[in-house]
């Protein structure tokens, strides 16, 4: 989970700092700042990948944990199952949210390449 909150702070630092200095550009080559603002699409779903990969390390966990113990009841696995499922449901909101970052910033961006 540290590590995919360090994402998010470097997914939306990303996308907020070449918002800026691209909205704020007086140059007439806006199309490099939105190619730079669409690279925080790959850095969501790079933390996509990266919870995906803590739910298998997790699932391997409570595997070799369950294999250790004698008497395993449904509801303990329902319960190891459901804490698996956090990493991959936070990199799925990490993803979304940089969906919709590059959506408004992109957008954005082009009407005022279009009104220059």
């Amino acid at each position: 989970m540290g590590i995919l909150t360090i994402l998010l702070i470097i997914t939306t630092a990303w996308f907020i700092y070449h918002f800026v200095v691209g909205y704020n550009s007086k140059q007439a080559n806006l199309e490099k700042f939105i190619r730079r603002i669409a690279y925080g699409k790959s850095m969501g779903i790079f933390a996509l990948l990266t919870g995906i990969c803590g739910q298998m390390i997790g699932l391997r966990a409570m595997f070799s944990s369950i294999e250790g113990i004698v008497e395993v009841t449904p509801p303990m696995i329902f319960r190891a199952v459901n804490v698996t499922l956090i990493c991959p449901i936070f990199g799925i909101l990490i993803y979304l949210f940089s969906l919709v970052l590059w959506f408004a910033s992109s957008l954005t961006l082009e009407k005022k390449l279009i009104l220059k």
